[in-house]
């Protein structure tokens, strides 16, 4: 039996005594929720608003594989086509993937990985989360005012023509711009000044370095895709000529802007999930990370590589050979940070004490899916392979298997690691794992068939196909059934949890971060003792096993 040693200062990691509070029951009633400071509170109301976005999201997702069944289309004209496939890509990325991980998991674990009581600013945090509730109100209302058909990158001269609600939905990201502005904001200054005493740069957890490299790119890139919405809402109220053809402008100018934001923004939602995988391969195979150094600094590597390689999304749109060359070229080297990460989880796992629970399940998952989305963006980083597979199904796969297939089950691999911290209950082990694998299958049903029928040219976002590439569409609609009954059943058991699951432990999988060694759930300043950081992160050795079999209070 390994020597308990506490990593923090005596009873921090007790469980609260009986009829104490938490942050579930302090106060009740809708305005206490409302107007909370407390950012677990505002973490689990980022969680229910994102996975609303999610379940939409996924619903006009599902419309479109439908309509997609047959080859003239079953269910909508090609305007109504237009539309749906272009509110699946907005709510997804707008309201789902780029807000997900940062504000409900980061928020409700970020405080406690750093043994802090709080964000530094609190405010700023609730005010973080009306301006995201904010912008997916104005997003619905774009729908009721007409809709939007542009797609979600809103290109440039149709974006300044078509009738439709484009300043509204704009006005939304504009909006929801300044929620991940804020929100990274108030992420740096709680790293650089709100760390437990003991916890130097080199012990923080790998969220939390992930979280703040993040934040680097929130606060610095998002700002290019606000100043381009406004852009184009003052374009096509004011006519002023920046990209309309017809007034002087350049509609490729618009994909610079775009893109100059939009590639970085892939690692804000990438490098948080990255942060989630780091933890939980160490966690769950019960051995330190292995190259610590070299994941911390391939996350802010990422970040700065990130905002190099924008054009390699414009390889067709007529910019010079020796540009072309240069983005090559940064679209293969920010693959190297990249692999460093994929290489470095899978030598912790190796001959670790591996424990298959749901959420190393999903890690694993992660895994497998997060190396065929970063090997097949290799291949679209080749120029001439790019010219053939540019605007094909190639594209929309490569890019589904990372943003859609890795971050969501990061996301949901993070989740369920850390709702026993959470709720303090458990949920079904053995549905989580049937759902995991109903998931991982419809996922790769549903985008494996798109990476054959893309390399045979059919091109994406069209309503209508010949009749050659039916068996791949019908084979991707059977795939993204299947991936809605997983996420149907993810959805009921945690639901069910929350009303009938069992009590968790307090350590229920052994974690030595300060997120674990904190009492389950934590009360409203986290800690019951302020800790003090005293050993290496992921020092296995220091684990109080006693609290691995203490159930919950």
């Amino acid at each position: 039996m390994t020597t308990n040693v506490p990593v923090i200062d005596t009873h921090a990691h007790h469980a609260p005594e009986a009829g104490g509070t938490n942050y579930l029951n302090n106060r009740s009633g809708f305005w206490s929720w409302a107007g909370t400071l407390d950012h677990k509170r505002i973490g689990l109301m980022y969680l229910v608003g994102v996975s609303i976005a999610f379940l939409c999201g996924g619903l006009f997702a599902l419309l479109v594989r439908l309509h997609l069944w047959e080859p003239k289309g079953m269910l909508f004209d090609n305007a109504q086509y237009n539309q749906i496939f272009t509110l699946h890509g907005a709510f997804m990325v707008f309201l789902f993937v780029i807000p997900a991980i940062p504000g409900s998991l980061g928020n409700m674990v970020l405080p406690l990985m750093l043994g802090a009581k709080d964000v530094a600013l609190p405010r700023l945090n609730l005010l973080s989360f009306y301006l995201w509730l904010t912008g997916a109100v104005l997003a619905t209302l774009a729908i009721v005012l007409g809709g939007f058909d542009t797609g979600w990158t809103f290109y440039t001269p149709y974006s300044l023509y078509t009738q439709q609600a484009v300043v509204t939905i704009g006005l939304a990201i504009f909006v929801l711009g300044f929620s991940s502005i804020f929100t990274g904001l108030n992420f740096i200054v709680t790293v650089h000044k709100l760390r437990a005493p003991g916890l130097t740069w080199f012990r923080m957890p790998l969220f939390v370095w992930a979280l703040y490299a993040t934040s680097l790119l929130q606060v610095l890139a998002t700002p290019v895709l606000g100043i381009t919405v406004l852009l184009v809402a003052f374009e096509r109220l004011y006519h002023i000529g920046i990209f309309d053809p017809r007034l002087g402008g350049d509609p490729v100018l618009f994909e610079h802007f775009f893109w100059f934001y939009s590639h970085p923004a892939v690692y804000i939602m990438v490098l948080p999930a990255f942060g989630i995988i780091s933890e939980l391969v160490s966690v769950h195979s019960r051995k330190p990370l292995f190259g610590y150094k070299l994941i911390a600094f391939s996350s802010l590597a990422i970040a700065i590589i990130s905002f190099l390689v924008w054009g390699h999304h414009m390889f067709t749109s007529g910019q010079s050979t020796y540009a072309m060359f240069a983005f090559s070229f940064l679209t293969f080297f920010v693959a190297i940070p990249t692999a460093i990460k994929e290489f470095s989880w899978v030598a912790t796992i190796w001959k670790g004490s591996i424990a298959l629970n749901s959420p190393m399940l999903y890690t694993l998952a992660f895994l497998i899916i997060f190396a065929i989305g970063g090997l097949t963006g290799v291949i679209l980083g080749a120029l001439n392979v790019d010219i053939h597979l540019h605007d094909t199904y190639f594209v929309v796969a490569h890019f589904h298997y990372v943003m859609m297939g890795s971050i969501a089950l990061a996301f949901f691999a993070g989740l369920h690691h850390w709702w026993p911290k959470m709720f303090g209950v458990m949920y079904d082990e053995f549905l989580a794992k049937i759902a995991c694998a109903i998931i991982f299958i419809g996922f790769n049903a549903t985008f494996l068939p798109q990476f054959i029928m893309g390399s045979r040219g059919m091109p994406r976002r069209y309503a209508t196909y010949v009749p050659d590439y039916a068996p791949y569409h019908a084979a991707s609609t059977v795939g993204v059934i299947i991936l809605t009954v997983g996420i149907g059943m993810m959805v009921f058991y945690l639901v069910a949890s929350l009303f009938q699951g069992k009590k968790a432990m307090q350590n229920q999988w052994g974690g030595v971060t300060l997120d674990w060694l904190c009492p389950t759930p934590p009360p409203l300043e986290n800690f019951d003792v302020p800790p003090k950081v005293v050993h290496e992160v992921y020092d296995y050795s220091t684990l109080d096993y006693q609290s691995m079999q203490t159930p919950v209070r």
